[in-house]
Formats: C-alpha cells, sequence, structure tokens
C-alpha cells in the first residue's frame, strides 16, 4: 500500500503558491489580477492556483511526475492497476472506455437505459449497440438490472461483440450480479466496461455493494464529484491488469483538453486522500442518515423511499442503501412535481425528479436538520397536495427499436417534422430527460406513438427534456431514407 496522506499535486501547487513566480504563460488574469471581479466571487486563493501546466506541476496529457504519482496513489486506493484523471467528467471517462474497446463496425453489449455518453460515444466511432431491454419495476415504474439470463442470451446470438457495458448502480441504487457478468463476459472474451458513476463509494464503504475492479472489470468511469467529494466536472477512469494503460491514454487525449484545470484536478488528489483514509466512517454516516430518512418518509403515508427489499438475487442483485429514492405516484404527483414543490415552495433543491420517483443525493456534508427539513416538506407536501393518482403515468422507460446505427442515423440526410407528425419514423437526434440523462429516443430508433406521448406528457409535468435541435422539443430530425414505418 503507498502512503494515503501523500497529495503530491495539491502540495506542488502550494510550493508554486509560495514561489511567488511572475506570470508570463496563460490563463490571462494572471492569478486574478487581471479580472478582480472573479477574484472576488471565487477568492484569491483559488484563482491563484488556476494555472497552466508548467515543468514543476507536470503534464495532464503526458504526466511524468506529480499527475503520474497522483494517479498512482488513486490507482492504489481504489485497486486498480491504473487510474486517468479526467477533466470532462465522467462523460469523458465513459467515452474513452468505448472508444479504446471497440470501433466502426464492432458490436457492444448494453442495457438500454444507458447514459447518452455510451450512445454519444457510438456516434462518434460507429460500433453498434447490441441493447439488453431491461427488466421493469412497474409499481416503480424504474427499469432494473441486467438479468444473467439475459445477458447470457445475448452473447451466444451476438458472438462477435468485443465488449459489454454494465451501469452499476443505476441512478435508482440498483445493481446487477457484476461479479457473475464479469465472469461470464470474460469467458467469451468480452471486455468488461462499467458505468461507476454513482459508485465512488462502493470503494471504501462497509457492506457496500461489489466494485467494478472488485469484480474484476476491465475498466470502470468513477464519478469523485458525486459522492467523492472533488469539484464538479472532475472524474476517474480506473483500469485492470490487462487493460493496455498507454493505448487509453492515447484515446484520453483525442478528446480531453490540453489544458487540464488544476482546481479540478487538485480536488481529485484532496478528494483520493480523504476517501482512503476516512472512506469507511464517512459513508457509514451517509448509510445511517439515508436508512433514517427512508424509515420516516415511509411513515409519512403514499411515498415509498425503497430499499434492498427489492433485491430479486438478478436484475435487482443488490442495492446502494446510501442512495435516497422515493416513489410518488401513490401520492397522485409525478417525481418532477414534487422536485418543484421542494425547490419552489421549501427552498430544499433535490438531485432530480422523473416521472415516478425523486432522488435527494445524501452525502457526508448533510447535516441531521437539514434530513429533518427534506422530511418535514415531503410530509406537508403531501397533507397539501395530494390528489387523485388516476391517468398517471407508470413507467420512466420504453424499449425502443433499433432500425440504424446511432452513427449512420446521426449523420444521414434529415428532415424537421413537428413532433405530432414523427410517428412511425426514425429519430436521428436524442430526446432526454436531463438529469438522468437517459435517452427516451436515441439517434436509429424508431418514434412510436407512444414515445411521442411520453415526450408530451413528460413536457406538461414540467421534466427538462433535452436533445433535439428545436430548444421547445416541438420538432424532430428524422431521417430522409425511410418513410413511414
Amino acid at each position: 500500500m503507498k502512503d494515503q496522506s501523500k497529495m503530491p499535486l495539491m502540495e506542488a501547487l502550494q510550493r508554486m503558491r509560495h514561489e511567488r513566480l511572475v506570470p508570463f504563460d496563460v490563463p490571462g488574469h494572471k492569478h486574478g489580477k487581471g479580472n478582480p471581479q472573479l477574484t472576488e466571487f471565487l477568492g484569491e486563493k483559488c484563482l491563484s492556483v488556476d494555472v497552466n501546466s508548467m515543468k514543476p506541476l507536470d503534464n495532464l496529457c503526458h504526466p511524468v511526475s506529480v499527475i503520474k504519482e497522483a494517479e498512482e496513489l488513486a490507482a492504489d486506493a481504489f485497486g486498480a492497476a491504473q487510474s486517468f484523471f479526467m477533466v470532462g467528467g465522467t462523460t469523458s471517462a465513459v467515452q474513452t472506455m468505448i472508444l479504446s474497446s471497440v470501433k466502426s463496425g464492432d458490436e457492444i453489449i448494453l442495457p438500454r437505459n444507458v447514459h447518452q455518453s455510451v450512445i454519444n460515444a457510438l456516434v462518434l466511432c460507429g460500433a453498434v449497440p447490441v441493447y439488453i431491454n431491461p427488466q421493469m419495476n412497474k409499481k416503480l415504474g424504474i427499469a432494473l438490472g441486467m438479468s444473467i439470463d439475459d445477458v447470457k442470451r445475448t452473447i451466444v446470438m451476438h458472438p462477435n461483440a468485443k465488449a459489454i457495458l454494465v451501469n452499476n448502480p443505476t441512478y435508482y441504487g440498483i445493481c446487477s450480479d457484476l461479479k457473475q457478468i464479469t465472469q461470464i463476459a470474460h469467458e467469451k472474451g468480452l471486455l468488461v466496461l462499467v458505468d461507476e458513476a454513482h459508485g465512488t463509494h462502493f470503494y471504501f464503504g462497509k457492506d457496500m455493494p461489489v466494485s467494478a475492479m472488485a469484480a474484476g472489470a476491465d475498466m470502470a468511469a468513477i464519478s469523485m464529484h458525486k459522492s467523492g467529494g472533488s469539484l464538479t466536472q472532475s472524474s476517474l477512469l480506473l483500469c485492470g491488469e490487462k487493460v493496455n494503460a498507454n493505448y487509453v491514454r492515447k484515446i484520453i487525449n483525442l478528446t480531453q483538453t490540453t489544458s487540464g484545470s488544476y482546481l479540478l484536478l487538485s480536488s481529485l488528489d484532496i478528494s483520493r486522500r480523504n476517501l482512503a483514509l476516512w472512506g469507511e466512517e464517512t459513508f457509514e454516516k451517509v448509510k445511517n442518515f439515508a436508512q433514517y430518512a427512508r424509515e420516516e418518509i415511509n411513515a409519512i403515508g403514499d411515498y415509498y423511499a425503497y430499499s434492498k427489499e427489492l433485491m430479486n438475487g438478478d436484475s435487482v442483485f443488490d442495492f446502494d442503501t446510501t442512495k435516497l429514492s422515493v416513489n410518488t405516484l401513490d401520492l397522485g404527483l409525478a417525481g418532477i412535481e414534487v422536485y418543484d414543490l421542494l425547490r419552489d415552495e421549501y427552498g430544499i433543491q433535490i438531485e432530480f425528479g422523473d416521472l415516478g420517483n425523486i432522488l435527494a443525493y445524501i452525502s457526508v456534508g448533510d447535516k441531521n436538520k437539514n434530513i429533518e427539513r427534506l422530511i418535514s416538506a415531503l410530509s406537508e407536501i403531501r397533507r397539501i397536495y395530494k390528489k387523485d393518482n388516476k391517468n398517471m403515468l407508470d413507467t420512466e422507460y420504453i424499449s425502443p427499436t433499433v432500425v440504424i446505427s446511432p452513427q449512420e442515423a446521426f449523420y444521414a440526410e434529415k428532415t424537421s417534422l413537428p413532433l405530432a407528425e414523427c410517428g412511425g419514423r426514425v429519430c436521428t437526434e436524442f430526446v432526454m430527460c436531463y438529469p438522468p440523462g437517459i435517452p427516451i429516443l436515441a439517434p436509429g430508433e424508431r418514434i412510436t406513438q407512444e414515445i411521442i406521448a411520453y415526450i408530451q406528457y413528460a413536457k406538461d409535468k414540467g421534466c427538462v427534456v433535452t436533445g433535439p435541435e428545436s430548444m421547445d422539443i416541438s420538432r424532430l430530425n428524422v431521417w430522409e431514407g425511410e418513410e413511414n414505418g
């Protein structure tokens, strides 16, 4: 084990700060002196370390000193053979996993309820998705994990597939049997890629679901800025022993900035140290907060804060108990409506609300009084705003029909049609509610009347629908190569 109390990158920045260098390099604000309004807003200490690469601070594109050491410490802390500091968010880590594993024409197996970054990567590289449509929990209206039987069947049907990608956990806390999926895939020669954006704490907490590296996966994308405490947009890419890390670095450098932010990089260094030294204690506190909130919310009535009781040994192999996921359908309110009420009427900002659920993200930064305030607000919302739940949409996922590949559709000749007239046509762009950023439609998929009704319902309920060129989602771009299906 390496000395996890060290913070080589942060320490190098501190040394630089004390050297009182005269800057004749970028950024042009020159340690904040050229932009006093920004310095006043963010603070002099922050601006003094918003610097460019220089020899004592190493270079993110080709690290040989302090960044290299910081990445090695992170790999050691997470049980990986190699880690990479990512400043383009977990989106860039996910895309690197895919771009380094498959190329044009290759098949990759993945659940359809992936984040948009996955399908964006397929647009870039031309790989062909083989979707496993997830099983559903109809009561909650959410997609579950990957069934082992579905994984086996899909691998047999697609013997030339090069990789499989797994969401672990999902936004709602659902975990697949990652260890068995990894074993099955490796026996058939497939690489195992894990979108572990919401699972940083799996590596440090006690009695957590298995982490990607512990399960033997080849690569994992980690959102350190979610449960790990680093700055927004800072993430890690972890690699197993059999991955060619030098090639992965080349792929990263295809798309990641050559001007990596030292604010983001140092936050990764500091947060890794905190997790390595105090992660177990930290996440025990988070689990206790979430469990207390679950019990109190369920006692209110009509809400359902779910947990390990959903486990079925397969598509819900495990559950992340740090997640405070709450179903709102029995209240007669969509999750997004509860989200808006909490924000607008009670001054509480939760992570997201969809058509049937909300997610309140619990972290070590929370306090008992904040948890109590959330519980009280939810109780009052039930008392004041509860209504009949007839005509509530009961699902958050519609299985799509893939007609052509994402890349072919994205770059195809297209025409713009009013949303209501798109039934039967093939979509050439994304449509999604954000968050969570899981596409309702992706390029190459058939637009059905059910999907059109879903999009309109989501708009009417107040979901933030993004993706199309038409900013008000009144029109969609469709493939000219096919008439109505």
